[in-house]
């Protein structure tokens, strides 16, 4: 199972190419051959960086949804609009294309920040907005989410 740690502080540059942080990108070495896939968020004003095997787990389930369920369709369509296959290079850069770019805002300041099994990607102001919003409500929101479900946590 993959689970990346840590919120990086980078820049992106005119082209919109942003240099991994050596720590993300040794957590990520294992996953470099394969690629990775970059999509915009469903919930966020971010962007979404799966690697391969994590994003073909995902269509495994996805694939299973009823084509001729005009919601499942909807869906879907709009789920995988604008998604891209991408590699980091050789130096450690990952190119953010340029429509992905628009649609989260992304300046010059970004975030890398872990999510488990993804790093989802930001623009900073964005972010800590977002990170702020939400931090009043997040006591309530982490017993709603992960308070007596059941599940034995040692």
């Amino acid at each position: 199972m993959i689970s990346f740690i840590g919120t990086y502080d980078c820049k992106a540059d005119a082209k919109g190419r942003v240099m991994l942080p050596v720590a993300l990108k040794n957590q990520m070495s294992p996953m470099l051959n394969q690629g990775f896939v970059l999509k915009r968020s469903v919930f966020q004003p971010c962007l979404e960086l799966y690697p391969m095997a994590e994003w073909n787990l995902l269509m495994e389930k996805m694939n299973k949804k009823n084509r001729f369920k005009k919601k499942n369709n909807d869906f879907i369509r709009r789920f995988s609009a604008g998604v891209k296959v991408i590699e980091i290079d050789a130096t450690g850069r990952l190119l953010i294309p340029k429509n992905l770019i628009s649609i989260a805002n992304i300046t010059k300041e970004v975030v890398l920040s872990s999510a488990i099994n993804i790093v989802e990607i930001w623009d900073k102001a964005s972010y800590e907005r977002v990170i702020d919003e939400t931090a009043d409500d997040f006591a309530s929101l982490a017993e709603e989410v992960m308070g007596d479900d059941g599940d034995e946590v040692s």
